[in-house]
């Protein structure tokens, strides 16, 4: 996940190593809306196809909903994709890890949603996590991270993704102890929102910043990864308004929501946002 250039990088990677399984592992508490591959109107008497399910045409999402994703994101990302009216499948860890390079290649975008990244890497294997880097760099599939899925999407001692060619911390306030916040991310074009956070990453040297945290460090990135496109996410613009509990906010879920719907269009068509 890192260069180990020195003893002090090399503490750097073993604090985080023991202490990332910690922070992250709140957002599997998270609670969310449900919802399914369809319309509204449809949502509570139909389900979204398994990449089990052979006999369906590929949808053009794969989300992932295995060992360490949250089901209260899983749920949020959820709603999201049916407001917009996207097809997708969803894969467990168990369905994913069978799927072939060729079959994962299918999907024009896979989305990793918030959990637990460490949790989410043990139970994939080696093979899949090769599979999916592959299906992106040299296949050109897109691929969304949210919280874990940024993580995720790092370069580790774990079993990550290695898209990015370094390892992203926590952002600072989770050292000063804030383990969730309403984070105002200003974007390039001149809009702000408050964010929902929750042990997130710092998105530092990756690819162009679309959105930074109220200290300017980076928490959105997109770029071209090999024939691929990726967009990470450190906050949950996804997150329904039950996850504001506690917390001021001063902009509407609403607004928030339609930021996520901007992002999983762009990371689908790999279309590029307005960036610094």
């Amino acid at each position: 996940m890192h260069f180990c250039i020195s003893h002090f990088a090399h503490f750097a990677q073993l604090f985080r190593s023991l202490f990332a399984p910690l922070g992250l592992l709140a957002l599997i508490a998270c609670s969310g809306c449900g919802s399914t591959n369809w319309t509204a109107a449809d949502q509570r008497t139909k389900t979204p196809p398994s990449v089990a399910d052979a006999t369906l045409s590929t949808p053009k999402v794969l989300l992932f909903v295995g060992n360490g994703t949250s089901s209260g994101d899983v749920s949020a990302v959820k709603t999201i994709l049916g407001e917009l009216g996207l097809s997708y499948a969803t894969a467990t860890s168990s369905q994913l890890n069978s799927m072939s390079e060729t079959r994962i290649r299918a999907y024009r975008l896979f989305l990793m949603p918030g959990g637990n990244a460490v949790t989410i890497s043990r139970y994939l294997t080696r093979t899949t996590t090769t599979n999916i880097h592959n299906a992106i760099v040299n296949g050109g599939m897109h691929y969304l991270g949210i919280c874990a899925g940024a993580f995720f999407a790092g370069h580790s001692t774990y079993n990550y993704l290695s898209l990015a060619g370094t390892w992203f911390n926590f952002y600072p306030e989770y050292f000063s102890g804030v383990r969730k916040a309403a984070f105002e991310i200003h974007s390039a074009n001149g809009i702000t929102l408050d964010q929902y956070w929750q042990d997130g990453p710092e998105l530092k040297g990756f690819g162009e910043v679309v959105g930074k945290y109220p200290d300017g460090i980076p928490a959105v990135v997109e770029t071209h990864v090999g024939n691929g496109w990726v967009i990470l996410s450190g906050v949950h613009p996804e997150a329904p308004a039950s996850w504001r509990y506690g917390m001021n906010f001063t902009t509407p879920v609403s607004a928030d929501n339609a930021y996520a719907k901007t992002l999983v269009t762009a990371a689908l068509n790999g279309t590029s946002l307005p960036h610094f």
